[in-house]
Formats: C-alpha cells, structure tokens, sequence
C-alpha cells in the first residue's frame, strides 16, 4: 500500500530536523500517529512542546522520530507549499479578471485559486462556494484567522447571478458559523455599476455590519475592466458621478457605524476617490489600513511614510550625490506619487526626478494600476524619456519575489531595452525616500536600536 507522505524539500541549516537527520527526499508520514492532510495539519500538530514524528527515508527505510521541540520551529520545507493540491474557483464571475486575460500568457496566469487556506496564508480573497461544512469546522479547530470572504452582494439571488453558481447565495450562511465561533473575517465587494450598486450596495453593508465585531473591515472596489471582454456580460466603468454616489453610501454608513460602534468598518478604494475628483480621507478613518491589498488607504499612507521618513533626517543622511533618475507608475497612482516625489526633492534639490506615467496599453486604457503594467509597456513609452542615470519601478509591477512582469519580460530585459539600471523599490514611503535618495535602508533591529547610519549605495548597471 502507498504511503500517503510529503516531500521535504530543504532543511534549515542548524535546525531541529538537522539535528534530527532530516535530509531533502525524505517523507513525512505522521505527527503522533496522525496523517498529515496539509499544512495546517502539519502546523496544528508541530505546534506542541514534543512529537513522535515518522518519516521514510528515501532508501525506503522508516524512522520513528520523537523530539521534544518546545514549540520551536522544525526547520522544514516541503515540495508542495500547502502540502496538498490547490482548490481552484467553481464560479464564472461576471467581473473575474482572470477571464478577461488574452491568450497566450503564463499558464499560472489563468489559475482561478479559492482556497481557505490561501486566504490564511496569503490574505486571498474567498467565495465560500467551494467549501463544506468540514472545511468550516476546520477552520474553527485550528483557529485560522483571519478568513478573508469576497461577498460581493449579500442578495442570494443576485449573488448567484453574479457568481454564475447557483449555490452562491445559500454558500454566505457559512459566515454565520464562523460568526458563532467568533472567527475574524474581512469582507470585499466588487463593485458592478447598476448591478451591486446604490440599494444592493447599501443592503449589503448593513447586512455585513451585523457580523461586527468579527467581521473586521469591509473594502469596495470598483470592478477592473480590461479590453479582452469579447463575450463576456457587458459592464460599465464608473465615472465621476458613480464613484461619488458609491462614496455617499459609504461615508454615511462610515459615520454611522463609527458613531454606533466605534470603527468605520466599511472602506472605499482609493481609485473611488480619484474617479469621483476627491481629496483622499484623512489617516484616522482608515482604522489602521486593514485592506491595504485592496488598494484601500495605499495613498494615504504613503503621503504619511514619506513625511515621517523625511522628518527622521534631522541633518543630512550621509552622503546624497547629485543625480538625474526617473520613476515610472499607472496612471492612477501618477499625481499621488508627484506630489511625494515633489516632496522629497524639495528637501533634496541635488535630486532631479522625473515621474513617468505609463498607460496600459495591453490591457487597455482603463486598467490604472501600477500591478497590472507589463515591461512592453513600458519599454515603448518610455524609450525616448529622459531617464537620467536610473529607473526605479514599484515591487509591486513584477511577480512576488521575482523580477517578472505579467508579460514574462523581466527587469533585466528592461534595462538592455532602456540602457539604463532599472531599481526595484518596495510600495511604502519610507523605501521611496531611501530609493530616490540612494541610501541603504536600515533592518527592523537597527530602526529599533536607533542611531543608525544611512550609507549610499552606488547603483551600477550590469548585464546590458
């Protein structure tokens, strides 16, 4: 009979499964005479002062392995992340960008994830559709926290409608269990102009704000629309009068739940803002930025991180040579990132910026956001520029931990393109500040033990 096992990929250098004689290969059969469904299998039970483990070896050999660990860390990596397949999405979202994709890119790309434990992992957005009552329970067992739930309308019907699942609707009942078990939730809507708008959308904060406090935060997003819709149900962008009545609606029920309540609960994406010609909120009513990935507050934080930054330079940061460099970014987030930029090179004369915005050709038009660019864009609009001696891009352009673009091109081949160093820069104000200045930015110990130096680090371009 085959072994139900997982792979162990890496073991961490002086760890306990080095100490252990873990190697990569090896198998990991049970924790205390338990299977190992996933990762959070593995987590529940390695979260304990001791463990008897058994592992195959790759000769085949068996190792019964008791360890008393005191809640440390094992030092272990498997093949598989979640240490089981992904549970992709059972829906057909009317809004899906995924299938408003063209052909022909990366076959992840396409991959339509919907998978709780993404959402504890990663902060992923879920339906629901997918789950049982066991995935539910689950959850309540190994107190995974928080889940975040994509409702998007709480009317059954039209949640169905716009999910394309005729189990859609029944599926939000699921949020009353993890409401009993007192479970932390967050809540996003997609907002659709003229289908989960005006009495939908206010219906459908209400409905949630009765889950608070578990229910933490809640983010509205106006639904993103690129030019491969070709089939698809037809939807209208918001204009500047949408945005501003979705905003009322919002605002009202922010006054109202922060009188009552004491939180603002629901937030408006910054891109409601901008579309409606408004200034952003102050920082206060963002509740401490719950929904940053949502896009949700990501502009006023910045202008914040950017002051303090700048603020945290009582004298001169070391060495700041005089330089030309050029920032690029979406349209979106284009008069926002000037305005900082402006900021620091008023305390910073010697620095001459210039701020790019990139239009989204590939797209299309109204897609505005920096994530969503790809390197072709940018090679095309920016090769005549004036990019002086480098280019900084947002991390958040490039697949996570890699320097890819949507469109496979990579940092590298921008740079051969543009013959220019291209700078990767981390999305908050303090890594924009170190960047345009080109000092190196200071660990968590070194902010905390204060004192810290910041020292240039000359840039050199490589490869071209």
């Amino acid at each position: 009979m085959t072994k139900k096992g997982h792979k162990i990929q890496a073991v961490e250098s002086g760890s306990i499964a080095e100490e252990l004689e873990l190697e990569p290969g090896d198998m990991l059969l049970q924790i205390n005479g338990n299977e190992i469904e996933d990762v959070f299998d593995y987590k529940y039970y390695a979260d304990s002062e001791s463990m008897v483990m058994l592992v195959e070896k790759a000769d085949g050999e068996l190792w019964e392995l008791e360890t008393e660990h005191d809640y440390e860390d094992l030092g272990i990596t498997f093949e598989n992340g979640l240490m089981s397949d992904y549970k992709s999405c059972c829906n057909r979202c009317i809004f899906c960008f995924i299938d408003q994709m063209p052909p022909g890119m990366r076959e992840t790309l396409y991959f339509k994830d919907d998978d709780s434990r993404l959402s504890f992992l990663q902060g992923n957005y879920i339906t629901l559709t997918n789950m049982k009552d066991s995935d539910i329970e689950r959850i309540i067992r190994f107190h995974l926290a928080p889940i975040n739930i994509s409702v998007h309308t709480t009317n059954p019907e039209l949640r169905c409608r716009m999910l394309h699942n005729r189990f859609a609707g029944t599926a939000l009942k699921r949020m009353d269990r993890l409401f009993e078990a007192q479970v932390p939730m967050n809540g996003q809507i997609v907002l659709c102009r003229g289908i989960n708008d005006r009495d939908e959308l206010n219906r459908t904060i209400g409905d949630l704000a009765e889950y608070l406090p578990f229910m933490e935060s809640l983010s509205v997003v106006p639904v993103g629309l690129s030019k491969f819709r070709e089939g698809l149900e037809p939807l209208e962008p918001f204009d500047r009068e949408a945005a501003q009545e979705a905003l009322a609606i919002i605002e009202q029920w922010q006054e109202k739940l922060f009188r009552e309540k004491g939180t603002h609960f629901v937030h408006a994406s910054d891109e409601f803002y901008i579309l409606a010609e408004r200034e952003l909120p102050e920082e206060s009513r963002y509740d401490g930025y719950p929904q940053l990935e949502n896009g949700v507050g990501m502009l006023r934080l910045l202008d914040c991180e950017v002051t303090n930054a700048l603020d945290g330079f009582m004298e001169e940061p070391g060495e700041i040579w005089e330089e030309t460099l050029s920032i690029a970014t979406g349209r979106l987030a284009y008069p926002y990132l000037k305005r900082q930029v402006e900021k620091i090179t008023h305390k910073y004369p010697g620095k001459k910026v210039h701020v790019y915005a990139i239009q989204n050709d590939f797209f299309g038009e109204q897609i505005t956001v920096a994530g969503l660019l790809t390197g072709q864009d940018i090679i095309k609009q920016l090769k005549d520029r004036d990019l002086g001696e480098r280019l900084l891009l947002p991390s958040c352009m490039f697949r996570s931990g890699e320097e890819v673009f949507l469109d496979d091109l990579t940092r590298t081949d921008v740079q051969n393109a543009l013959q220019v160093p291209v700078n990767i820069v981390k999305s908050g104000g303090q890594d924009l500040v170190y960047g345009i200045l080109g000092l190196s930015k200071p660990d968590e110990e070194d902010q905390k033990a204060g004192g810290y130096e910041p020292e240039w680090i000359p840039y050199e371009i490589s490869e071209l």
